[in-house]
């Protein structure tokens, strides 16, 4: 039986990508056209599958409803560049070349290139256990490279882009500065070339973990239990580091995926609250610009890091978070006063059902043009 992802990509190749090679004269990258496309697949399915588990859930049980989702369009945008164009290309042909030519290199000048099965080789007849074994230590290589994102204050300045973002939801995982999507791939690539991932497997970790971590941020009212939430990262436990006071360098919850780390290492949060998202010194640029802009304003924030004094990210305080909170609150009653005047206005016009329909619409989290 033919595989349908394998078919599909083997279409792509064919008819999209070796036309586009050829055309431009580059089709020394033919090789690898086919492997770009299967992983490019995989995270169609996968934005596919986030889409059947995480819609249901913010549907469900939501922490927050939202008149405006304009904010959100932006988040989607960033998905789609991550999951099926830039992080396949990143993931597979960046890691395949790197690795080939680094076992190469070490093969030419008598090493053996390095795995898990060679420092334990009781892991070649358990692969299950060996693909565990590398999101683990992928996972917990990227919660240190979390940690000091939030610690020095130049690398703060580009990963406060993902922590802007005041409705969060699961589109919001890939929400990042192309610099700090630079870095964690390069922080990613260097581990996982250390541990041996086979290239094939890389891309598959990364889908895989990144999954696990859309699931994380998604706008829901979901744990996982006291067990549950010790074993793998819950919607709860990762909105504690999106709390407005978390944003920063005195932050908690780090992890992507096990919160085994936060737990060796003194930075879990379990208490069971459902925090309002967001930086309080973020512009509103990069809380709720397009593309660009969130993009602009991060290099904006980078310079001005640079150029000030000290190398330790600011801390958010509980009195700058509420002062924040409150502004939401005035913002938020002006929109109600507006809204207020528009059913008046409607009413007065002898518009039938003006309440009913926006009741209903403020229950979906949209409200209609009135």
């Amino acid at each position: 039986m033919t595989d349908p992802f394998d078919a599909l990509a083997g279409l792509i190749e064919e008819h999209a990508l070796v036309p586009l090679l050829w055309h431009l004269g580059l089709m020394q990258w033919e090789d690898l056209a086919y492997g770009w496309a299967l992983f490019a697949v995989y995270g169609a399915a996968q934005v596919g599958l986030m889409l059947a588990i995480c819609l249901p859930l913010e549907w469900w049980r939501p922490v927050e409803r939202w008149a405006d989702r304009s904010p959100v369009l932006t988040d989607i945008g960033y998905t789609l560049l991550a999951r099926v164009g830039l992080l396949p290309l990143v993931a597979f042909v960046g890691f395949y070349t790197t690795q080939t030519a680094l076992n190469g290199w070490l093969a030419d000048h008598g090493y053996v290139p390095p795995t898990l099965e060679r420092l334990l080789p009781a892991l070649l007849a358990h692969p299950a256990l060996t693909f565990l074994l590398y999101a683990l230590i992928l996972d917990a290589a990227d919660y240190w490279r979390h940690r000091l994102s939030h610690r020095w204050r130049w690398w703060w300045s580009l990963h406060a882009l993902h922590h802007a973002q005041r409705q969060m939801t699961f589109w919001s995982d890939d929400r990042n500065h192309l610099l700090d999507d630079l870095i964690a791939a390069l922080w990613f690539g260097v581990i996982g070339l250390a541990i041996g991932v086979p290239p094939l497997q890389f891309p598959l970790l990364v889908l895989l973990l990144r999954l696990l971590e859309s699931i994380s941020h998604a706008n829901t009212r979901v744990s996982f239990g006291w067990l549950g939430e010790r074993l793998l990262i819950s919607p709860r436990f990762h909105r504690a580091h999106h709390a407005l006071v978390s944003a920063g360098s005195a932050s908690c919850n780090y992890g992507a995926v096990f919160p085994c780390w936060d737990m060796i290492f003194g930075s879990a949060d379990f208490s069971g609250d459902y925090r309002p998202t967001g930086d309080p010194t973020a512009d509103a640029w990069l809380a709720s610009g397009n593309y660009a802009a969130q993009q602009w304003a991060g290099l904006r924030r980078l310079a001005k890091s640079i150029a000030s004094a000290g190398n330790t990210a600011p801390a958010t305080t509980t009195e700058t978070a509420r002062s924040f909170l409150l502004e939401g609150v005035d913002h938020a009653r002006k929109n109600d006063t507006i809204l207020a005047d528009q059913r008046s206005r409607r009413a007065r016009r002898g518009l039938p059902g003006v309440d009913a329909a926006k009741g209903a619409a403020e229950r979906r989290g949209a409200v209609p043009d009135l």
